[in-house]
């Protein structure tokens, strides 16, 4: 009994193999073994863009057709290759650095994998984007670092290089590279002492297509973190109180960025627009106030830009609080938006969108404005439309010499 056993095991076994053998050397066949050559495509159109062009045409009458593919070279001499089902009628050539005339050859290919006659057709795309996105690129000092800011307004992924010198001379990424394809482009390099930085600037797409480089030397404007130990809440009529003894003010000065209940939540039932007053502790030039949202949890992950965290808001200064908790004892110091890098509508974000915010918000204060030891949030509107607000941390930077 045992020997008939080992025998049939012994038999599936090399069955499998030889199942498995047949699957590797079929994996990489045509669908088909149909060598007829399919026809060309035709009535070909070109539409020319900003570094791509996309080009239309009308389907060979084969129905061994599988897509059709384009081929050409990049200015930086790659060469790319894009394809297209037999269900579309055009595809888009991207990757182009250059204005000018450039080379496609279009090739029909069948399920057999022949293809047909290639078709050259010639197209005229302009400059990359990523020229513009330079020509507007301005960078220059900021609190404890620098910024850096650009327009992009077709939203066109790319990135934008900041290098420093190494020790052989040699420019090389600092590892603040920006990542983005946000039509607003700011963002801020901080943790830098207040001493002159020589620093190259360059973009660069997904093709490493890369503009010219910007220098330029730059000192940065000197900041501290205020301790969060010397803030405490300093309550004034007005303010939004809140819905119960676990969503304190305090919960936004405990080191806790992300983990519930550990935000600060105002009661719902309070009138719009919700506002809340921190005692600082100390009276300092404010360079900027940093606030973390709190991440709400979904099924698909941390949401940011949801529900109670703050849209539109305004932050005011003072050092002597009226106690009846009117504003005319306040200086407005700025009037706020969060922004979502990608545009996306509320319940989506993209990963630049999370780690953006994830990042905490900076919020400047001008330069320009005195020393305060009281600010106050005024909340206008969160993602739900309402005055309520959450917040997870918050942290404040300046000068206080």
């Amino acid at each position: 009994m045992k020997k008939t056993i080992l025998k049939l095991f012994s038999t599936l076994l090399i069955l499998s193999m030889i199942i498995l053998s047949c699957e590797d050397q079929n994996e990489n066949e045509p669908l088909t073994k149909d060598g007829s050559v399919p026809d060309p495509v035709s009535n070909i159109s070109i539409v020319d863009l900003a570094g791509k062009s996309e080009i239309s045409y009308s389907l060979p009458d084969d129905k061994n057709l599988l897509y059709i593919k384009a081929v050409y070279k990049l200015d930086n001499g790659t060469v790319s290759e894009v394809k297209a089902s037999y269900y579309k009628k055009s595809l888009v050539v991207d990757g182009f650095a250059t204005a000018g005339a450039k080379e496609v050859q279009l090739i029909a290919v069948s399920r057999s994998e022949v293809e047909s006659e290639p078709v050259t057709v010639i197209i005229n795309p302009s400059e990359s984007p990523i020229y513009d996105v330079f020509r507007s690129l301005n960078v220059g000092p900021d609190f404890g670092g620098l910024f850096i800011e650009a327009e992009n307004p077709i939203r066109k992924e790319l990135a934008i290089l900041v290098m420093e010198k190494d020790d052989n001379g040699d420019w090389v990424d600092t590892g603040n590279t920006i990542y983005t394809k946000t039509d607003e482009i700011f963002r801020t390099v901080r943790g830098l002492d207040t001493i002159p930085y020589d620093f190259a600037f360059t973009v660069r797409d997904r093709f490493l297509n890369t503009t010219d480089t910007l220098f330029q030397t730059i000192k940065p404007i000197f900041e501290t973190e205020i301790p969060a130990s010397s803030y405490s809440g300093f309550p004034l009529p007005g303010d939004a109180p809140t819905n119960d003894f676990r969503f304190p003010i305090e919960r936004m000065f405990d080191g806790n960025f992300i983990n519930w209940p550990r935000v600060f939540i105002t009661d719902a039932s309070a009138p719009a627009p919700h506002s809340f007053t921190i005692d600082i502790g100390q009276e300092l030039k404010i360079s900027r106030v940093k606030i973390w949202d709190y991440p709400q949890g979904t099924a698909n992950g941390f949401i940011y830009y949801w529900q109670f965290n703050m849209r539109k808001f305004e932050i005011w200064g003072s050092n002597n609080p009226n106690s009846d908790g009117t504003y005319a004892s306040w200086d407005l110091l700025g009037e706020y938006e969060v922004v979502k890098p990608s545009g996306l509508p509320i319940t989506q974000q993209s990963p630049e969108d999370f780690e953006f915010a994830n990042a905490g918000f900076d919020w400047p204060i001008p330069i320009t404005a005195p020393k305060y030891r009281y600010i106050r949030i005024k909340n206008l509107e969160n993602w739900s439309g309402s005055g309520r607000l959450a917040i997870a941390e918050l942290r404040v930077y300046g000068d206080p010499r």
